[in-house]
C-alpha cells in the first residue's frame, strides 16, 4: 500500500468516528434530506493512480462547485473580457450578500459567489437557448472527468427554482445595471440547474485534474486551458473558493479549492493530485466541516500545502 493510499485510508476511518459533523443545508429542501455521516474522500496523483475511500463513489449535488466549470468554460468562450462584469476579489460576505451589489453598482466582486456565478452563466447563455447553455455545460463536465454518467439531479434543480427567492433578487439587482443581458428567468434556469449536477469524489477529482497540471489532462496530454490561466483559476479558487471562509481554509489547508453547499471541496495541490472530498454537514460559513478537518489532515501528512512545510 503507497503511503498516500495509507493516509486517505487513515483520514477517512478517522473523519467516519467524529461527532461534530456541522448542519446539513436546509434552505434547499432536497438537500435538507441527504445523510448527515456520509464521508468520501477521492485523491487522483499525477500518474494517474486513485486513493479512495469511504462514499467516494456516492453522488452528491455540487452546488457551488460547478462554479469552477462555468468560469473555466466561460473564459474560453470570451476570455479576459468575461474580467469587464465580475470582479476577482474576495467579498468577506455571505456568498448570497446583496450588499456589495448596492455599494459597487452591480458588478459582483468575484466569480464564485452567487450573483458572479450569476453573470458567469449569463456569459455562457449569450446566443443559446437555455437548454443549449445547459447542455454545453454538462457535456464539459462529462469530458473533463470522462464519464458520460454525470447528469443534473432534477430534483435539486426543482427544488432551488421553488426557494431561490434571494438569488432572483440578486439576478433582478444585476438586471437594473444592465450586467445582465439575458431574461433574468433564463439565466437563473441554467445556474439552478448546473448547481444541481450531481457527481461522486471520484468523477469531480478526475474533473479538476487539469488545474493540477498547468491546464493539461495528464491521462491524455490534452491541453483544456492554458497554463497561465490554469494558474489563475487556482488563484481566484485560493482567495475566494470559500466565500467568507476562504482566509481560514487558505490558513489551514493551504490549497485553492472551491466548496458547495452540498457538503463537496474540490481541492488542487498543484503538480500533484486533484482531490474530492464530500460530508454534507457545514461550518458557520456554509462549507464542508469535516471535508475542510480532511483536507488540512491531508495537506499536513503528504506535505501538499502550496506554503511548504507540513
Amino acid at each position: 500500500m503507497s503511503k498516500l493510499d495509507q493516509v486517505v485510508k487513515d483520514i477517512v476511518a478517522e473523519m467516519q468516528e467524529r461527532s461534530d459533523r456541522g448542519e446539513v443545508a436546509t434552505y434547499i429542501p432536497e438537500l435538507a434530506g441527504v445523510d448527515p455521516k456520509a464521508f468520501g474522500l477521492a485523491v487522483i496523483d499525477a500518474d494517474g493512480q486513485l486513493a479512495c475511500g469511504g462514499d467516494c463513489d456516492t453522488s452528491f449535488s455540487i452546488q457551488s462547485i460547478s462554479k469552477v466549470f462555468t468560469l473555466t468554460f466561460a473564459l474560453g468562450m470570451i476570455g479576459d473580457r468575461l474580467w469587464r462584469r465580475v470582479g476577482r476579489e474576495p467579498s468577506g460576505s455571505p456568498f448570497n450578500s446583496i450588499v456589495q451589489l448596492e455599494r459597487e453598482r452591480g458588478i459582483p466582486r468575484n466569480p464564485f459567489i452567487n450573483a458572479g456565478a450569476i453573470v458567469v452563466t449569463d456569459l455562457i447563455l449569450s446566443g443559446h437557448q437555455p437548454r443549449e447553455a445547459l447542455g454545453e455545460i454538462l457535456r464539459f463536465l462529462q469530458f473533463l472527468a470522462d464519464d458520460s454518467s454525470i447528469t443534473i439531479d432534477a430534483a435539486v434543480a426543482a427544488s432551488e427554482n421553488r426557494t431561490g427567492f434571494r438569488n432572483r433578487a440578486l439576478a433582478n439587482y444585476m438586471k437594473s445595471f444592465s450586467v445582465l443581458e439575458n431574461p433574468v428567468d433564463f439565466t437563473l434556469g441554467v445556474y439552478f440547474h448546473h448547481c444541481a449536477i450531481a457527481m461522486s469524489c471520484r468523477q469531480l477529482a478526475m474533473a479538476g485534474r487539469f488545474l493540477a497540471h498547468h491546464g493539461r489532462n495528464p491521462s491524455t496530454g490534452l491541453l483544456v486551458v492554458q497554463p497561465e490561466r490554469a494558474r489563475r483559476i487556482n488563484a481566484i479558487m485560493l482567495t475566494c473558493g470559500h466565500y467568507d471562509g476562504s482566509g481560514e481554509f487558505a490558513y489551514r489547508v493551504g490549497l485553492p479549492g472551491k466548496s458547495g453547499v452540498g457538503g463537496g471541496i474540490l481541492a488542487i495541490a498543484p503538480g500533484r493530485a486533484s482531490i474530492a472530498v464530500w460530508s454534507p454537514g457545514l461550518d458557520a460559513a456554509g462549507n464542508s466541516h469535516l471535508g475542510r478537518l480532511a483536507l488540512e489532515e491531508l495537506t499536513k501528512r503528504m506535505g501538499w500545502s502550496i506554503f511548504g512545510g507540513n
